[in-house]
């Protein structure tokens, strides 16, 4: 479905609200304990339920829209128009009363994130993009990403176990690591993927790398790197889609440079 400029520019405004509204909420709720177990020791807090209730139910209303979030799905991801949320993006740093974590919002338009709103209310950052438009935070443009190189850059990293294995295994995501280290300026493990991908489009870290690959970790910060100009792919290099495993999101030059890093560490099945 192809929405107009001025359609776009009024859900992204609507979306800010809403985001704006539950905020405080947010900051309130900071150090919840966990309230859902998942899988993979991973969990939900209640604030992770409710402002994910508070959000869906707010854009429905006002948008018409329906919402995919992480904690009670939703929407179907296929519809030609559909929010995709997490209410908390870093739920183990919120927990812990860590400053890394963030709210992710994006409108996907038949699999195609065309809004990006990722918004930090610990730092009082609040990333958006709208597609065919500039980067904005806090409502001011952003520079578009300049072509650099991997030296000079700060790259964010993708969380991990050694022992863990799946599509990505603990071991293969360490020999990335071990790789990009020698070559980079600074690893960074925020333990937030959101946050990571936002700040490669605000230029603040060179590049980053998400194992995962979760839509609701992914949508709003893919739209947040290409519109500031950054690459963005999947581990292998393929364009990155809504159906992706991983994501490797950088600046021009980097990330070419990043991507000849991963592909030296071999397949991830050889580390199972």
């Amino acid at each position: 479905m192809t929405l107009d400029s001025d359609q776009l520019a009024g859900l992204l405004t609507t979306a800010a609200g809403v985001l704006d509204d539950v905020s405080a909420q947010f900051i309130a709720g900071q150090g919840a304990e966990s309230a859902v177990v998942k899988p993979g020791n991973d969990f939900a807090t209640e604030v992770d339920l409710a402002i994910e209730r508070r959000v869906v139910a707010e854009l429905t209303k006002l948008t018409g829209i329906g919402v995919h979030g992480e904690e009670f799905g939703g929407e179907s991801l296929d519809a030609e128009l559909v929010w995709v949320l997490d209410p908390i993006d870093g739920t183990f740093n919120y927990a812990a009363g860590l400053p890394m974590a963030a709210i992710l919002l994006s409108l996907l338009a038949d699999g195609e994130p065309v809004l990006g709103l990722t918004w930090l209310p610990f730092t009082d950052q609040r990333y958006t993009s709208m597609v065919g438009k500039p980067l904005r935070c806090n409502g001011d443009e952003s520079k578009m990403l300049a072509t650099t190189v991997l030296s000079d850059s700060v790259v964010g990293l993708g969380t991990f176990n050694i022992e863990s294995r799946g599509r990505y295994p603990g071991r293969y995501r360490a020999t990335v690591l071990e790789n990009l280290s020698r070559e980079c300026s600074r690893l960074r493990m925020q333990g937030a993927t959101g946050i990571d991908l936002a700040y490669v489009a605000a230029g603040i870290l060179g590049g980053a790398i998400s194992f995962g690959h979760h839509i609701w970790d992914h949508a709003a910060g893919v739209a947040l790197v290409r519109a500031a100009g950054g690459v963005v792919t999947d581990l292998s290099g393929q364009p990155w889609t809504a159906t992706s495993p991983s994501v490797l999101a950088a600046a021009p030059g980097v990330h070419e440079q990043m991507l000849e890093i991963v592909r030296s560490a071999g397949v991830p099945e050889d580390y199972l």
